[in-house]
């Protein structure tokens, strides 16, 4: 399965390393080319990654599940742009940490375009990458299975990691 993520900072590149690790591939966008490069350079043919939002979209198969893992401040603007260019029956997720009030208004603003969206708060900080992170999942039930081989690459459960 393949996933787009907007934002490649620490919580971003993470999620796509343990996706890649599981199979999948990646296709992200982030304004800073470095941390495109450095993560190209480590995950090889299964990521690539863009500048542009339109060619970053443009790259991925359909439907396209964008995962937006941005601060909160920005995440609305960057959905807004994003919806513009993608079509019915593409999936939005934001993973960052929205309050909820937000998660339904872009949910109802998107329904008509016919674009899904799911809101994955995220928690995993430093053991993220190597245990799995915990995902707090809300959206349709259709879409949420439609995503669950991604979703179980990126939290794997609670047998996955042994206790603390």
């Amino acid at each position: 399965m393949q996933l787009g993520m907007i934002g490649l900072g620490r919580m971003g590149a993470n999620i796509v390393r343990r996706i890649v690790t599981d199979g999948h591939t990646a296709v992200g966008y982030e304004r800073q080319a470095p941390l495109i490069d450095e993560l190209g350079a480590e995950l090889g043919d299964s990521f690539t990654g863009t500048t542009d939002l339109a060619e970053f979209v443009s790259r991925l198969d359909t439907p396209r599940v964008v995962w937006v893992m941005i601060p909160a401040g920005a995440t609305s603007a960057v959905i807004d742009q994003v919806a513009e260019l993608l079509e019915p029956g593409d999936i939005v997720i934001d993973g960052g940490n929205s309050r909820y009030h937000e998660d339904i208004t872009r949910a109802a603003q998107l329904a008509p375009k016919g674009i899904h969206y799911v809101d994955i708060g995220t928690s995993g900080g430093v053991f993220g990458l190597t245990r799995g992170f915990c995902l707090m999942i809300g959206g349709e039930a259709e879409q949420v299975k439609y995503l669950d081989p991604l979703l179980r690459s990126i939290a794997p459960g609670v047998d996955a990691a042994p206790r603390t």
